[in-house]
């Protein structure tokens, strides 16, 4: 079954409460907040909030700042969110890559290497509390000392983890560990700490699903694929809706069309992507921003068939 999930951030609550009734609503499988202090909502804030006005919808962060943040915490906050929503949370991770968000908190910024490590070091760690384990924890990338979760303890034996990278070695880990790989195609942070290279043309993007069955090599089930959706344009002229993204990100409208990062086409163009998707990739799961909700909404049936 192909599912879709809302990634969102809060403006005001009466909107929000809305958009979390309207996801649920429309079949959405999970309402997602990002992770980026300062200029977002606080993720599990938001999505206690959503919890009390939904009761299917799937909630959860997408990705928790593994740099800036610290299990005991995270594990509280997920745990929390659990019990309030009677078992709907998710908890996303990632690497971290903003700069400004480490200065923030009085860290610099380790290089990716030493991101990916404290990323692994905190899921593990969470990962630990939240089935009922005290973690210690002694290294240069992260410190943690007799740390518990006694209470509150999640509602569900395990809380999905998905983690959102396109690391080499974080895809990997993610293919032995995870629930979900959240696949997102960012290659180099740009100067400006936000934005990235993209790594989208199908060479990339079978290198890194390469990664995640190394990683998963010997599992009985292996991770399920999310892609994260940059651009989502339901219409008649394919090539104009993508020429602009395709510009911005160096690749051709081919290229574009035919990555998993975008839905761009008509609404069969759109269902016959994702399945293409499907066949090829193994991608069954898409998370897309808030203005996709509405125009997405009607294909949600369709798309939820592929096989």
């Amino acid at each position: 079954m192909v599912t879709f999930s809302v990634q969102a951030s809060p403006s005001d609550a009466a909107s929000w409460c809305d958009l979390a009734r309207r996801a649920e609503a429309a079949g959405y499988d999970a309402l997602l907040v990002g992770d980026h202090p300062g200029v977002r909502a606080a993720p599990f804030v938001a999505l206690a909030a959503a919890a009390s006005v939904t009761s299917t919808l799937g909630l959860g962060s997408y990705v928790t700042n593994a740099g800036v943040r610290e299990p005991a915490l995270v594990a509280t906050d997920v745990a929390t969110l659990d019990l309030l929503s009677g078992g709907r949370a998710r908890l996303g991770l990632g690497a971290g890559h903003t700069p400004v968000e480490w200065r923030a908190v009085g860290r610099e910024r380790p290089d990716v290497a030493g991101r990916v490590r404290r990323c692994i070091a905190v899921a593990e760690a969470v990962q630990a509390l939240l089935a009922g384990e005290e973690v210690t924890v002694d290294t240069a990338d992260l410190a943690v000392r007799g740390a518990r979760l006694d209470r509150p303890r999640p509602v569900q034996p395990r809380i999905p983890l998905t983690v959102g990278t396109a690391n080499t070695d974080l895809l990997r880990w993610a293919g032995a560990h995870a629930d979900v790989v959240g696949l997102t195609g960012f290659g180099r942070t740009l100067a400006d700490g936000h934005d990235h290279d993209v790594r989208w043309r199908a060479a990339e993007i079978e290198r890194q699903l390469a990664a995640v069955a190394a990683g998963a090599a010997g599992r009985d089930t292996p991770p399920a694929l999310e892609a994260l959706v940059q651009t989502v344009a339901v219409g008649d002229d394919a090539a104009a809706a993508a020429a602009q993204t395709a510009e911005e990100t160096g690749l051709t409208v081919d290229e574009l069309l035919a990555s998993p990062f975008v839905l761009i086409g008509t609404a069969d163009e759109i269902v016959a992507t994702v399945a293409a998707h499907r066949r090829r990739w193994g991608v069954t799961r898409y998370v897309v921003r808030a203005d996709a909700l509405d125009p997405l909404a009607p294909l949600l049936p369709r798309l939820a068939a592929i096989t």
